[in-house]
């Protein structure tokens, strides 16, 4: 696990190369073991190092052979398989990375197919005066671009890129719109205008004489696996491929252990741990001493039923309030999440690991979230297909003033809709602030259509190979494109690696992830939430973690703007309100209504504008 920078460009280098010294600074706490750099007349490439597999200095990057130099961030778990069939070549480390360059030089970009694993690599062929550049199939690792007619600058964080000082620090007006929508920026755009993000599964191939062309490897409606399978093999299918997923994440040359908060996700990845590790598996827990926040009698009963060295990193919530500054300070694109990711990281770096797996993803992929099911119900009401959407309006609004709450706005949006399939009705699930009170915050009559729609409805919409998909299945695709992949992934990458502590998710294993997305709904979810997951591991876990309350870091945030972070609050939203399109006025009276216990405006509302304030003043954007 490390950050990569480069910068290529097309008719011969003429930058300053300070510059990318000043990248890799920015990059220093992902990389803190070692430093690289490769530079010749068109391309200068350079890396900061967390060493994982082959901590030996001889793996250190770039790795060059006679014709490519490779950067490369992340892991290839099955990269002994690869080696396997590469007898070939000539390798002079025990790395994952050298076999990602091998097994271009032999394969070319079909080398990707093969490789199981989270990563974002680029590729120079000093012959052909080429650059490769790909991203993994689910974005787990990050990679942002800015791309002209002279060069490409590339990189694993938007600081670093924005550090070069080659680009205006310039906020992308339609991503905050997009931010007050959703608390993140949907790829392939981010907060800052003119820099991107390569998607996942993405790759592009550039030179001076064809430009760019970029082309996608995989897809997560085009690869999956119809599944026809009865009910047992499903089962069976699901415990070997979870379990060979976790497997593969145990390949380490460096002390590792996971995340255990004592939910179902978690408790499952740490039991298969435990059953293929022969030493004790070290499981980190965030806990309260107030009892109300806290969940560690099942963290307790996981650890205890298989033997972990468990770590209970205890905080008071005002502890964990005294954190958060700490946290945004490194938050590399702005979320409105993260802190506890970097709490947890932090005490598991400090506990001498470098390496932890993560139950991230089994909601996501078995209808964990309560959306799945309020999705199908309204689908399922065909009545109010058959009354127009002119009638509906009314209706809707007469309930959303009588309840005025942030339920009844949401449902007041989906009756308002003319179609009832899943894309039309996602994107509201998943919205921050509804589209009437963005409109009363910025100076224009009309939003553009907004990013998640147009991400599941390219993926699931009708006559889409996601179209072929279960229901349930096009819901869990949503989830991944958008909430997973732009707002989970993200902060988990950013806040792990401001430690330098790398987080494997053995529930994003594509294979996995292929063959869950083609199982039947009437398995998924026949009366509770991931009860197919829960049934694949029947007898792994105490009835006390299934059989319980869904719980999360529900902390007293709106107490603490409220009273001790409220000037913090007021500092950060002053930034917002400069904005040009932003109306003062509307801001300062949402920042009131939220202050007086206004039910549509809950601390989650007002609380991404906060961060991004804080963001955009560390990194000094503007608009």
């Amino acid at each position: 696990m490390c950050g990569i920078n480069g910068i290529y460009q097309f008719s011969g280098f003429k930058k300053d190369e300070i510059i990318l010294s000043l990248m890799n600074q920015t990059l220093e706490h992902r990389g803190p073991d070692a430093e690289g750099f490769y530079k010749d007349n068109f391309v200068h490439l350079g890396h900061r190092r967390l060493s994982i597999i082959d901590i030996d200095e001889r793996a250190n990057q770039p790795l060059e052979n006679e014709r490519y130099v490779l950067v490369f961030n992340g892991e290839i778990y099955n990269y002994k398989e690869i080696k396997a069939q590469l007898s070939d070549y000539n390798f002079k480390t025990n790395s994952d990375t050298e076999v990602v360059l091998a097994a271009y030089q032999k394969w070319g970009a079909h080398c990707l197919r093969s490789f199981n694993g989270m990563f974002a690599f680029a590729i120079w062929d000093k012959e052909k005066k080429e650059l490769y550049i790909a991203r993994d199939r689910l974005g787990i690792k990050p990679l942002y671009y800015v791309l002209t007619d002279e060069e490409i600058i590339f990189s694993s964080s938007l600081r670093s890129i924005l550090n070069t000082n080659l680009i205006p620090r310039k906020i992308r007006q339609e991503s905050l719109l997009e931010y007050l929508r959703f608390q993140t920026v949907h790829a392939p755009y981010t907060m800052v205008e003119g820099v991107f993000s390569l998607m996942p599964g993405q790759q592009v191939k550039i030179n001076e004489e064809d430009g760019p062309q970029f082309s996608y490897y995989w897809s997560l409606t085009k690869d999956f696996k119809t599944n026809k399978d009865d009910l047992e093999t499903t089962k069976r299918h699901i415990r070997e491929k979870l379990g060979s997923a976790v497997n593969k994440r145990l390949v380490s040359d460096v002390p590792f252990g996971a995340f255990l908060s004592g939910g179902i996700d978690s408790s499952i990845i740490v039991g298969l741990m435990a059953e293929q590790h022969n030493q004790k598996i070290n499981t980190f827990s965030v806990i309260f001493k107030e009892d109300e926040f806290s969940e560690q009698k099942y963290a307790r009963m996981i650890a205890d039923k298989f033997r972990t060295d468990h770590h209970e990193i205890e905080l008071s919530v005002d502890e964990f309030k005294e954190t958060i500054p700490v946290a945004l300070s490194y938050m590399d694109h702005p979320s409105g999440d993260g802190p506890n990711t970097f709490v947890v990281s932090k005490k598991t770096r400090e506990a001498g690991v470098k390496m932890a797996l993560s139950g991230l993803g089994g909601d996501e992929l078995f209808a964990g979230y309560s959306i799945f099911e309020q999705i199908k119900q309204v689908q399922q009401k065909s009545w109010l297909k058959s009354f127009p959407a002119y009638a509906r309006k009314p209706i809707a609004s007469m309930y959303h003033a009588v309840k005025g709450d942030i339920a009844s706005s949401k449902i007041k949006e989906l009756l308002k809709q003319e179609h009832f399939d899943m894309e039309y009705i996602y994107q509201f699930y998943r919205q921050v602030l509804m589209d009437d009170q963005i409109k009363k915050l910025v100076k224009f009559n009309k939003l553009p259509i907004n990013e998640s729609f147009k991400i599941t409805h390219a993926l699931v919409g009708y006559e889409t190979d996601g179209w072929k998909l279960p229901p349930m299945s096009r819901t869990s695709v949503a989830e991944i494109a958008t909430y997973m992949q732009n707002v989970l992934l993200r902060d988990t990458d950013q806040m792990s690696m401001a430690h330098g502590l790398e987080v494997r998710v053995p529930f994003m294993d594509h294979e996995l992830v292929e063959y869950v997305l083609g199982v039947p709904d009437k398995y998924k979810r026949p009366v509770s939430p991931k009860k197919l997951l829960v049934d694949s591991f029947e007898n792994m876990l105490p009835p006390e973690v299934y059989n319980r309350p869904k719980m999360g870091f529900v902390l007293p945030y709106e107490r603490w703007m409220k009273t001790e972070l409220k000037s913090f609050c007021e500092d950060r939203l002053e930034i917002i309100k400069n904005i040009t399109f932003i109306k003062e006025d509307a801001l300062s009276k949402l920042w009131t209504q939220f202050l007086k216990g206004n039910k549509r405006v809950t601390w989650s509302r007002i609380w991404p504008m906060v961060v991004l304030g804080d963001w955009m003043k560390r990194n000094e954007i503007g608009e």
